[in-house]
């Protein structure tokens, strides 16, 4: 890991596929969930990615940290592996019950504006300048157009106010092992995903377990084959993705992944689905492709300036 982020061409390529994964992952749940309930669908998806990574992991003999570790960064790790996986999941299972679909991508889109500040005081090299809150501003805007102000609609019932602050918890889950994730020693990069795969996986299943019971028997192909789908390409693959690019440039350069979810959310369905386009598609574009290109001015500059 280096001591002050380093973004390259490579890392905004990084966070591009796991804008285009975890966008398109939306889709894949929604049949997922109609052969499990939605404990299951994350245990299941955490427990899959485990078992590959695992595999991976021992046939480079198991490598971790560079260094044996004291208690401090031992814990850190658990916390890590809840923070990014088990917990966030069982939030945004219960949240989403209760509140839209479009609420829960805006409070996604909030893991940015929650990181901000953390990074700022916590994270070497991640200082809040003006012009990066304006671009995480801007960013901002943009989702909540894309996604309209019908998401924010509030009823009044005391289950939908306890859904949404279920979705910011998730948020803040995100942002706070993004910030834990960076202040890790040198460790292994394969190596750290599958752990944080495994603790995701011995949190996920117990919790399961004790809120939807038993899993159902899946008994057709084509349902195995989704649910394989999630727990190799968006949660496996792009854990390791998270990994590199956290801990290469770094968790704030990471959160803006989270502006490009809906987008491409959209997109996807439009294109696989044939759901309409929204009319604020464009306008909610070019505020995201703004935000981006405020915040991170410096890094593209640096990017196109190279000979």
């Amino acid at each position: 890991m280096d001591t002050t982020p380093r973004i390259t061409a490579t890392s905004w390529l990084m966070i591009a596929t796991l804008g285009i994964i975890w966008g398109g992952t939306f889709m894949v749940t929604e049949i997922a969930l109609t052969a499990l309930p939605p404990f299951w669908v994350a245990a299941a998806r955490v427990g899959l990615a485990s078992l590959v990574m695992v595999v991976i992991w021992t046939l480079r003999g198991r490598p971790l940290f560079y260094a044996a570790p004291d208690r401090s960064q031992v814990v850190a790790l658990v916390s890590v592996g809840a923070l990014s996986g088990a917990v966030p999941f069982a939030f945004l299972a219960w949240g989403q019950q209760h509140v839209t679909s479009g609420y829960a991508g805006v409070s996604m889109a909030s893991t940015a504006l929650i990181l901000l500040p953390l990074a700022h005081f916590l994270v070497p090299g991640e200082r809040m300048t003006l012009r990066r809150l304006a671009g995480f501003l801007i960013g901002f805007a943009g989702v909540a157009v894309l996604i309209g102000g019908q998401a924010l609609a509030h009823t009044g019932s005391t289950l939908e106010t306890a859904g949404r602050l279920a979705c910011l918890g998730a948020a803040s889950c995100y942002a706070l092992s993004s910030i834990l994730m960076r202040r890790l020693p040198p460790v292994d990069p394969i190596g750290l995903a599958t752990v944080l795969l495994l603790i995701g996986t011995c949190l996920s299943v117990p919790l399961a377990l004790a809120v939807d019971g038993w899993p159902p028997a899946i008994g057709s192909a084509y349902m195995l084959g989704v649910i394989a789908f999630l727990g190799i390409v968006p949660t496996a693959a792009a854990n390791f993705l998270r990994v590199l690019v956290v801990r290469s440039a770094g968790p704030v350069f990471m959160s803006l992944v989270n502006y490009q979810v809906p987008l491409w959310s959209v997109l996807l369905g439009a294109a696989l689905l044939g759901e309409p386009l929204p009319p604020s598609l464009l306008q909610a574009m070019a505020l995201i492709l703004a935000g981006l290109a405020l915040s991170q001015y410096g890094a593209l500059r640096r990017l196109f300036a190279r000979p």
